[in-house]
């Protein structure tokens, strides 16, 4: 098996990190959700404005997994005031954290979540946190199982649908 790597991304990976943006969350929630709110979401968050923008900011990093040449998943890390709901200085979010559905199984979700942990600890956080969808119950176990605890709710909207996600976070 072809070991999977990381990179952060930088402005040379935006048609990567697009093309991956896209194709897992359409692969997560376009079943659950009208064609309207999903392109409106889309259109919205992962176009290559936005994903520069957001690549260049000091507070948002993110980071692609590949298998060999091929990019397979990638993480958003928030920090300080780019985090969407708890703005803690001491506090490291992770807002996106996907992998294809056909490279799943390769261990890349959890070289993600431990470059998130390293990324934590390099930046002095006392924990990281996360939303989870409600009805995303592979994600939560998954979190569950790295020490993820919940702590709260929020509303995630998807166009003109307001969804509720776990808010959840472990101690570093």
């Amino acid at each position: 098996m072809t070991a999977v790597y990381i990179i952060r991304a930088t402005l040379e990976n935006i048609t990567a990190l697009q093309q991956l943006s896209v194709a897992t969350f359409r692969e997560t929630y376009e079943a659950y959700n009208t064609q309207e709110d999903m392109q409106h979401h889309l259109s919205t968050h992962f176009n290559a404005t936005q994903l520069s923008i957001e690549i260049n900011s000091p507070h948002i990093s993110y980071y692609i997994a590949f298998r060999q040449d091929t990019p397979i998943g990638y993480i958003r890390l928030n920090t300080g005031p780019a985090q969407t709901d708890l703005k803690d200085q001491n506090a490291l979010e992770i807002e996106r954290i996907y992998v294809l559905q056909q490279f799943q199984g390769l261990k890349a979700g959890q070289l993600l979540l431990d470059k998130a942990i390293a990324v934590a600890r390099e930046k002095n956080a006392d924990f990281i946190w996360l939303g989870v969808w409600t009805k995303n119950e592979k994600a939560q176990g998954f979190y569950h199982k790295q020490g993820f605890v919940p702590f709260g709710q929020h509303i995630f909207r998807l166009g003109a649908d307001e969804q509720m996600d776990i808010l959840m976070k472990r101690d570093i």
